[in-house]
């Protein structure tokens, strides 16, 4: 039984979009869970670093936090902020199981950084919890919106729009 969406509120989440010196993305590729199938999106299961945000946290160090633990990434600066809040429904089949059934969905809020770093500081093996990613790769913003899961993909595309502000 699906819950009553009206009554689940969002997720407060940050999201992440960490661009390196050729204005490409950082995306990866979560690890598949099981019961995945092609109706939850397999084999379009990449995206960008994002994680909720604590009770009292800046958004910005959550960013930071979030940037760290999913990526292992420390050397980056701050760019910006994407100024609205973007939303988005889990569909049907997730809604009472992701977040143990607690949220609707999640509102995002996006923070870009610039890599300052080498490649080899990437570390997707989990810092400070589980992996997240099996994999990750550099990529053009339009190609990160083509290979997000079909619910988020609203949400990468109003974002891909935005990154014109960022990195003309």
């Amino acid at each position: 039984m699906t819950p009553d969406l009206s009554k689940l509120p969002y997720r407060p989440c940050v999201g992440i979009v960490l661009l390196n010196s050729e204005n490409l993305v950082w995306i990866g590729k979560r690890i598949q869970q099981k019961n995945d199938d092609e109706a939850k999106g397999v084999g379009m299961w990449w995206q960008m670093p994002q994680g909720g945000i604590d009770e009292g946290e800046d958004i910005q160090a959550a960013a930071f936090r979030e940037l760290t633990e999913e990526t292992g990434v420390t050397s980056a600066e701050l760019i910006g902020e994407i100024s609205e809040w973007y939303f988005y429904d889990l569909p049907d089949h997730l809604i009472g199981v992701s977040w143990k059934g607690r949220y609707r969905g999640q509102k995002q809020k996006w923070v870009v950084f610039r890599f300052t770093g080498d490649d080899r500081e990437v570390d997707i093996s989990g810092i400070g919890h589980k992996a997240e990613f099996e994999d990750w790769q550099w990529a053009p913003i339009t190609e990160v919106v083509e290979r997000i899961v079909p619910f988020k993909r609203p949400v990468y595309e109003k974002l891909a729009k935005e990154m014109a502000n960022f990195a003309p």
